[in-house]
């Protein structure tokens, strides 16, 4: 807007004192720091990458990689308060870094999946169980949550899964072993190195 015009119309309706303009400054500053939600993150050293985690106090709710810091930010609940914490996130990490090393190893830690709708949640969770070394189709995990013709929205969930590693997406693979879509940082070619390392897919 023009500055001449914001100053006619300031002069016309009067503009509020510099005394309440800081009060009202306060009073949402106090607002965002006793009701806005909280997110905590942290940052894990990985074969992949650098792996960004958040979580609320319900449990971790993004898992992201092969983007910068800001990205990941950016793509988090924009009316949360965010916090770096590592010592809240040190579950995670720990079990993060231990499945590069061991990757049977099967994450227990809490998740918050409440962005999700509750289809795609119950997709999420049923293959939170598929153990390492092996891989289900999308018919398979469609027909296990009592909808075999869900194959598509099968795959849905599955490019929007928001704790990839932890929630494994990519033991889901498509008819005939293809391997389709993947979700995380570096696409399919990561999807590959995830069940190469798993076991469950040959060099």
């Amino acid at each position: 807007m023009d500055k001449q015009l914001m100053q006619e119309i300031e002069q016309a309706l009067g503009a509020p004192e510099g005394s309440a303009v800081e009060q009202s400054r306060r009073r949402v500053a106090a607002w965002f720091e006793a009701k806005a939600p909280l997110i905590m993150w942290d940052a894990v050293e990985s074969p992949l990458g650098l792996i960004y985690v958040a979580a609320t106090p319900e449990g971790v709710s993004s898992v992201m990689w092969g983007v910068g810091e800001a990205d990941f930010l950016s793509t988090l609940d924009p009316l949360a308060r965010t916090e770096r914490d590592p010592e809240a996130l040190a579950p995670a990490a720990a079990q993060l870094r231990a499945y590069f090393e061991q990757p049977t190893l099967r994450f227990d830690v809490p998740l918050d999946l409440s962005a999700a709708s509750p289809f795609h949640r119950k997709a999420l969770q049923l293959i939170r169980s598929i153990p390492a070394g092996t891989v289900w189709t999308y018919k398979q995990v469609a027909e296990a949550l009592g909808r075999p013709a869900a194959s598509r929205a099968v795959g849905q969930a599955m490019a929007r899964n928001p704790v990839p590693i932890i929630v494994p997406c990519h033991r889901v693979v498509g008819s005939g072993g293809s391997l389709t879509g993947y979700g995380g940082g570096g696409g399919i070619a990561t999807k590959r190195r995830l069940l190469q390392m798993e076991g469950a897919l040959t060099a």
